[in-house]
């Protein structure tokens, strides 16, 4: 579905993935599969708008949620506020953006942006 608006674009999320490497042994660890969390997903939040992310338990709500704040850094894929292109900026510099910038309300898990 796709809808027009001439609000101010929030937030843009592009192509992004999210896998978690299932690895085996104790001491030498090595990697025998991966779990994909989040697979190509891609929207955008205009100002004004709210967007709710509606699944099953274990589809990856909570997961594209910690990876748009970069809490879990993206496998693949951007992630932008406004023209900042998040998933590029190191950890201390995203620190700071998260503080300063996105003021986030938090709620049985879920996180919701207050526009």
């Amino acid at each position: 579905m796709s809808v027009t608006t001439n609000g101010k674009k929030i937030i843009r999320v592009e192509n992004l993935k999210k896998y978690f490497p299932i690895t085996r042994g104790l001491i030498i660890q090595r990697q025998v599969g991966t779990v994909k969390a989040v697979d190509d997903i891609s929207f955008d939040i205009y100002e004004g708008e709210t967007l709710g992310l509606v699944g099953e338990s274990g589809c990856g709500k909570s997961t594209t949620g910690r990876t748009i704040l970069q809490l879990h850094r993206p496998t693949e894929g951007k992630v932008f506020y406004q023209d900042l292109e998040l998933s590029a900026l190191p950890d201390h510099e995203m620190w700071l953006v998260r503080r300063k910038f996105i003021p986030f309300t938090y709620l049985r898990n879920a996180c919701i942006r207050k526009l």
